[in-house]
């Protein structure tokens, strides 16, 4: 019997820059069955460029502010609130964990020291963001690959394999909202796992796609780990809230996850206890 994988609801910026919905996110994954509640951190002065800042939002029906900078600094938490979040959760019985999307929300998430810090896809060529993460934090690294090439692929894989490889984990994952399943590429997991198996502590499965269906198959393939976007209401304003999970969803994989993670077995002898009365009563007795 394999250990189920462990469950990641990322919130992200799902909340809609209201901490009481946060919160209520992070309650409602606990019910579910999740085993981490995951938001996200941004300095976007640092991030955006100040023509990005003062850009509008690509897609306005979905926009919170005037710019794409304003919209993005209505849904930003402080550092203060991410450590109120983190309390919420250690108070509801879940994890805390975050993505960072640069050096100075690394730097301000690293003083949390929560369990893990995630690495978005966006940013894992950012050196020297992950030299941050190795050098300052002594907690795991868990690194998205979607929209990464190869060689990009080896370059990180290289930047820990001295000081942290045993703190590093990968996701598989495909950049899309939602991701159309012919585009998931679930044995990317087999790939990642006989290249660099020996070189991480772990490999996940980072899922952008619709339904329930691929993440029990992503576990069997050797996900150790499982994201899905998760929200309270799919139809809600924002463009993340249609890619996930509303919490029957997120329950049905945590539920699915154990019940295939019991059944990953090979028999411990030929006839099961369970077997015996139907083989008396039911197996043919062939003549010779």
């Amino acid at each position: 019997m394999r250990t189920p994988a462990t469950v990641i609801a990322e919130i992200g910026c799902n909340h809609k820059g209201d901490l009481q919905i946060a919160e209520q996110l992070v309650a409602m994954a606990k019910l579910t069955g999740a085993d981490v509640a995951k938001f996200q951190k941004r300095c976007n002065r640092e991030l955006l460029t100040p023509e990005e800042f003062a850009a509008p939002h690509p897609n306005p029906m979905h926009a919170y502010g005037s710019t794409y900078g304003e919209h993005r600094e209505f849904l930003e938490f402080t550092i203060e609130q991410h450590a109120h979040l983190q309390r919420h959760c250690r108070h509801v019985g879940i994890d805390y964990a975050t993505s960072v999307w640069d050096c100075t929300s690394a730097r301000e998430i690293v003083g949390l020291d929560p369990r893990f810090i995630k690495v978005p896809s966006a940013c894992n060529t950012d050196l020297e963001l992950l030299r941050i993460l190795r050098d300052d934090y002594r907690g795991d690294i868990h690194v998205s690959l979607g929209m990464t090439t190869r060689a990009e692929e080896r370059a990180l894989i290289d930047f820990f394999a001295n000081q942290a490889r045993e703190r590093l984990v990968v996701y598989a994952c495909t950049s899309g909202y939602p991701v159309p399943f012919e585009q998931i590429c679930l044995l990317e997991l087999t790939r990642l796992r006989e290249t660099y198996g020996d070189r991480v502590k772990a490999i996940g499965f980072s899922g952008h796609h619709l339904g329930i269906a691929v993440d029990t198959a992503a576990f069997v393939l050797g996900a150790e780990w499982i994201e899905r976007h998760f929200t309270l209401d799919r139809t809600w304003k924002g463009t993340d809230h249609a890619a996930s999970l509303e919490p029957e969803g997120l329950r049905r994989i945590c539920r699915d996850m154990k019940a295939v993670a019991k059944a990953l077995s090979y028999k411990p002898e030929e006839l099961l206890p369970i077997e015996q009365p139907q083989r008396s009563k039911l197996k043919r007795k062939i003549a010779r």
